[in-house]
């Protein structure tokens, strides 16, 4: 079974506000950007933070959203992407429009850190150099914006210490998902899936995972007739499931590995190249009060070479009835 790689501290970058990140999170679904996004960002900081001396490992991250814009036109049942026509292309001709849809977003990184030699004396300048390595980056494909020059505490990036007894890392936990506040989780959901299928067979025998992720990406209404002819009321089957929403969460492969320089027009020539499609599942925003442990909050990667599988996971699961 999968499960989050061990870390020694989270480092809590507060409130960044982004402009014009990628809002097509997939071929299929919007709204938010891929949480592959997010793992990608963590290992380009991991990168130039070890060409700055700093070596630390960046195994997860977790994201928490404050606010967001997606860039789309308003009123009626349809909404459109807001889209910019560049003005020329190589030849000065007037360049076609390629849909590209943005969101501006206020949101927090927790990103999970493994490393064995940040003591409280190397802390405070590192985590300067973080951020400061951090706003020159982009998120998403989006633009980091400047933090005004005297910052409040609520933004001030820190660092959580998980090295201590099981207390007390619930304890630091609970004070990173109350100082998050307000704010929603991105958390996998991937057993609704399951629970959906079981649902749907007794109607259609043959419902597969397909079927279930489609029928919750929507809210499916229904009508029950009543005892009497002509009257009844509508429901829907959305009630008690949350804040439910399709998300793509990786990829699968679509053939073999190639080697490196083997494919013509290929970004990088010294990686493996292997074409992959998107792998969809179901994902739910929550409040973080209602994260238990680090592990609840943070993606990590899972890839399977052999499998034909590179997935972002998370650890997170429902309490059961009884717990609450």
């Amino acid at each position: 079974m999968n499960r989050c790689p061990s870390i020694k501290y989270l480092l809590v970058l507060p409130r960044i506000r982004v402009q014009n990140a990628n809002a097509v999170s997939s071929p299929l679904t919007h709204g938010f950007p891929s949480m592959t996004a997010f793992l990608g960002l963590s290992w380009a900081l991991e990168r130039k933070a070890r060409a700055a001396g700093l070596p630390l490992s960046f195994r997860a991250v977790g994201v928490v959203c404050h606010a967001h814009d997606e860039q789309v036109t308003q009123g009626g049942y349809v909404n459109s992407f807001c889209l910019t026509r560049n003005p020329v292309d190589r030849t000065g001709s007037t360049a076609a429009i390629v849909e590209e849809g943005r969101i501006h977003l206020e949101l927090s990184l927790v990103f999970g850190i493994h490393s064995d030699y940040w003591d409280d004396a190397h802390r405070s300048q590192d985590v300067a150099t973080l951020w400061t390595l951090l706003e020159g980056m982009r998120i998403a494909g989006g633009s980091v914006l400047p933090r005004p020059t005297v910052t409040a505490r609520r933004l001030r990036p820190w660092v959580v210490d998980l090295t201590g007894s099981e207390d007390d890392q619930r304890k630091a936990f609970r004070e990173v998902c109350v100082r998050l506040l307000p704010g929603s989780a991105l958390v996998a959901r991937d057993d609704l899936i399951d629970t959906r299928v079981e649902a749907l067979r007794p109607e259609n025998p043959r419902a597969n995972r397909l079927d279930a992720w489609l029928s919750l990406s929507r809210i499916n209404w229904r009508h029950d007739a009543g005892a009497n002819e002509g009257k009844g009321q509508w429901s829907h089957d959305r009630k008690g499931l949350g804040w439910i929403v399709p998300i793509p969460v990786g990829y699968g492969a679509l053939g073999p590995l190639h080697p490196a320089g083997s494919v013509a027009n290929a970004r990088d020539g010294t990686t493996s190249f292997r074409f992959v499609e998107s792998l969809y599942s179901v994902g739910e925003w929550i409040g973080p009060h209602r994260l238990r442990t680090a592990s609840d909050l943070l993606w990590y990667a899972d890839s399977r070479p052999d499998e034909g599988l590179y997935r972002c996971r998370n650890d997170y699961r429902p309490l059961a009835a009884a717990d609450i």
